[in-house]
Parts: C-alpha cells; sequence; structure tokens
C-alpha cells in the first residue's frame, strides 16, 4: 500500500437532460441518472447505487486482506448491502447499511475465525466508516462439501 494520504479526484459533466458523466483517469466513463425514486429512468446508475455498492466493494476488498492475514482458507464470498435512505432532521440522508454476507469456507476451516475476520473487515472498511450512517453485519458461514470418491 503507498503511504497515505491518498487523493482520488473524479470530473462530473452533464447538459440540461440526460446522462450525467462520471470521469477518472484510467477507468471507462460511468454514466448517472437520477434514481426512479427521484422521478429519473430508473435504467441507470444514480449517486445513490455506487455509494451503497462501494460500501460492499469495500468490504469484500477489506476481507480479502484480513481473511489472508488470517491464513483463512476460503472459496468465496458474496455480499448484499442494502443502503437505507431516509429524512432526517429535515435532509435526506442514509441513515443505516446493512451487509449481508455469504461465505463459503474450505473444510478445516474455523467459522469462528471466519466470523472474527467478517467483523473485523466491517470494522475496516474506509468506505463505510467515512459516512454517518450505522453499518450493521448479517453473516451466512458454509463449509464446502466435497463429493466422496468410491
Amino acid at each position: 500500500m503507498k503511504p497515505f494520504p491518498h487523493d482520488y479526484a473524479v470530473n462530473v459533466s452533464a447538459s440540461p437532460v440526460g446522462d450525467l458523466e462520471m470521469r477518472a483517469s484510467g477507468v471507462p466513463v460511468f454514466l448517472t441518472a437520477a434514481p426512479v425514486e427521484f422521478d429519473g429512468p430508473g435504467n441507470r446508475w444514480s449517486p445513490e447505487t455506487p455509494l451503497v455498492a462501494a460500501v460492499g466493494d469495500c468490504f469484500v476488498l477489506t476481507f480479502r486482506a484480513v481473511a489472508a492475514r488470517m491464513e483463512l482458507p476460503w472459496t468465496s464470498v458474496r455480499c448484499e448491502v442494502r443502503g437505507i435512505l431516509e429524512r432526517k432532521d429535515g435532509l435526506a440522508q442514509f441513515t443505516a447499511f446493512t451487509i449481508h454476507t455469504e461465505l463459503m469456507l474450505l473444510p478445516g476451516a474455523s467459522a469462528e475465525t471466519a466470523r472474527r475476520a467478517l467483523v473485523k473487515s466491517k470494522d475496516g472498511c474506509l468506505i463505510a466508516n467515512s459516512l454517518k450512517a450505522v453499518s450493521r453485519l448479517e453473516m451466512e458461514i458454509e463449509t464446502v462439501v466435497f463429493p466422496r470418491t468410491a
């Protein structure tokens, strides 16, 4: 990892109607529009959806690093994040994120170690830590079962 501080720049451009274009160095253009809840078309990413996605993306990337440090043998992780947008003190804001995680372990892996790794990942997610909303973690942990050979 490079030393802090890290600097991230994004450019957003728009005309009076149509999609917005988000640009950052080295990545494809990202088109957005208002969500259907704000009278948008509903067929584009909106500012709300990448924010919720960033919580999940950061959680999973953090989990990869934590699991490697803890030498946790796992095969897959799936994460669904739900963000609740409410009006609070007269302002629309996300008040909660629920991170529902399904983790598949290899035989012999400790479910307790996996739980600790998932909690550390939630607590270490820099995106969630940068937001006012509360983050909750739900976990499903299973072990891969290989078919028996005769």
